[in-house]
């Protein structure tokens, strides 16, 4: 049988991984005999790449990675950036003044640095889940070149207030809910699906022969790119309503069952 995706587009935290962030061995297998047929595994993640490149290693895989909601491409042999979205550090001022005032944790992200002004408990546990080790910045000082990323993170109460104050100001970066616990503020262009269609049209494949699973608002705009959009059970209602299909939960390890009826072995 012909296959029928040539690209499989997906998320990590919330899709891939448990919510104790472990790559079920079912997963593994199932993403790993994708490869093998021959589509092209793409991660898909608002994390940034050496967060993302453990979670591709523990696949046994390599290739081309979509980082910081889109707003940063790159290639996992050579560490290479083949395109970021830039913003500019003054648009981020109000943001960061805002986080100091109110004692919300914050870092700030080039394509491969993540720099940050202190680290509570909370966040040093968050950061080593996620296997990332950020660098801490002298308060007040100038902020770096290249920058594609400011997140903030907190409780879901922290996080549902922040969101309801920023949304209020006008709009000159991107707000993205990117999980219960973290808002990103991005260029307006970053998004998974445009970064998806970018690579999609660089790898000449049609949009219908890609697949994508997500969980959280952040890929709803890859969901929609692809020709097959797969919301997990544990997704809010939003995202559910966006995908064409639900499956079951990430603690079910569902990414495999969702592969092996739409990629592995397709009925339809």
């Amino acid at each position: 049988m012909q296959r029928k995706f040539d690209l499989i587009a997906l998320d990590v935290d919330g899709t891939l991984l448990t919510d104790e962030h472990l790559l079920p061995e079912r997963v593994k297998e199932a993403v790993r005999e994708c490869a093998r047929q021959g589509a092209e595994i793409v991660l898909c993640t608002g994390r940034g790449p050496m967060g993302a490149f453990p979670v591709l290693e523990e696949l046994g895989l390599n290739g081309t990675l979509i980082t910081h909601n889109g707003a940063a491409i790159v290639e996992f042999e050579d560490r290479s950036i083949t395109f970021q979205f830039d913003i500019d550090g003054e648009l981020l001022e109000p943001y960061l003044a805002y986080c100091r005032e109110k004692g919300i944790h914050f870092d700030l992200n080039t394509a491969y640095d993540m720099l940050v002004e202190s680290v509570s408990e909370a966040a040093e546990a968050m950061y080593l889940q996620h296997k990332t080790v950020p660098t801490v910045l002298p308060a007040g000082g100038e902020l770096p070149e290249g920058l594609v990323k400011l997140s903030v993170f907190g409780s879901k109460e922290e996080i549902d207030m922040v969101q309801g104050d920023w949304e209020r100001d006008e709009p000159g970066l991107q707000l993205i809910r990117s999980g219960d616990l973290f808002i990103d503020i991005q260029h307006p262009e970053a998004s998974k699906g445009s970064a998806l269609r970018r690579l999609a049209e660089q790898k000449n494949i049609p949009s219908e022969r890609i697949l994508a699973i997500g969980n959280y608002f952040n890929d709803i705009s890859m969901l929609t790119f692809a020709g097959l959009g797969i919301a997990m059970d544990n997704s809010p209602e939003g995202v559910k309503e966006a995908a064409d299909v639900v499956v079951g939960t990430n603690n079910d390890g569902s990414v495999a069952s969702a592969l092996r009826e739409y990629v592995i072995n397709p009925q339809h």
